[in-house]
């Protein structure tokens, strides 16, 4: 089986990219669920505006994709990227984060952007 390979750049930029707590994060988060942005601010209890830059840092690096449903915008990894094998693999080794999403449940501030 032939494994895809990342250029030097790009496997530079990308890790650049991820090296921020809070993008990673975002990330490892929407390996797993599709967010939008208010669930990320109550989450890292962060300003919309810093939320919003983040995810736009990562959806011009193609790692993160966005689905208008209605008036929200949901958030999700783009796995058609060329680089998601690379950022899977980066993130298989991280801890889960779906306490997260849970605490957030918990809090009634789990948002269904429906």
């Amino acid at each position: 089986m032939q494994r895809e390979t990342v250029e030097i750049e790009k496997a530079a930029s990308l890790l650049k990219l991820l090296g921020d707590k809070t993008r990673l994060t975002m990330v490892k988060i929407l390996d797993s669920f599709d967010c939008c942005v208010c669930e990320f601010v109550e989450m890292f209890k962060t300003s919309q505006p810093a939320i919003s830059q983040h995810l736009r840092k990562l959806k011009d690096a193609g790692i993160v994709r966005e689905t208008r449903r209605g008036q929200w915008i949901i958030y999700s990894l783009n796995k058609e990227s060329d680089y998601y094998p690379f950022v899977q693999n980066l993130l298989g080794h991280l801890p889960n984060q779906d306490y997260k999403l849970q605490e957030l449940e918990e809090q009634g501030l789990r948002i269904s952007c429906e």
